[in-house]
């Protein structure tokens, strides 16, 4: 059953500004196996956890480095969960996610499908 579904959009040149300008959001956002990814990759994972965070009910206290993309042998997205973000899907008995990440125009957008 699904139980939740999010989807974000984020304009890279200005998410990359915003990196830039405020250096200790990459720590604060991206995981530590993360953060030498390329922009555009990075654009890409922060609308896969934003997305995640609105499949999840979008609660107050989610830690973005406890979400985590990772691809398989193929290059397939998925996400690893921990911490903050581990708890929230237990709770709402989440056992399977699906991820897209997709990049056009200056844009990176993701779905994340939730389901129990």
């Amino acid at each position: 059953m699904i139980v939740g579904v999010g989807i974000d959009v984020v304009d890279v040149e200005r998410f990359i500004a915003k990196l830039d300008a405020t250096p200790r959001l990459l720590e604060r956002l991206f995981a530590e196996q993360e953060r030498d990814l390329p922009p555009n990759s990075l654009a890409g994972r922060f609308a896969a956890k934003e997305a995640l965070a609105k499949a999840l009910g979008a609660p107050v206290g989610l830690h973005w480095v406890d979400a985590i993309v990772v691809k398989d042998d193929v290059g397939k997205p998925s996400m690893e969960l921990r911490g903050s973000v581990e708890a929230r899907a237990n709770q709402l008995g989440i056992r399977s996610l699906h991820l897209s990440i997709s990049h056009d125009a200056g844009i990176a957008s993701a779905v994340v499908v939730a389901e129990s």
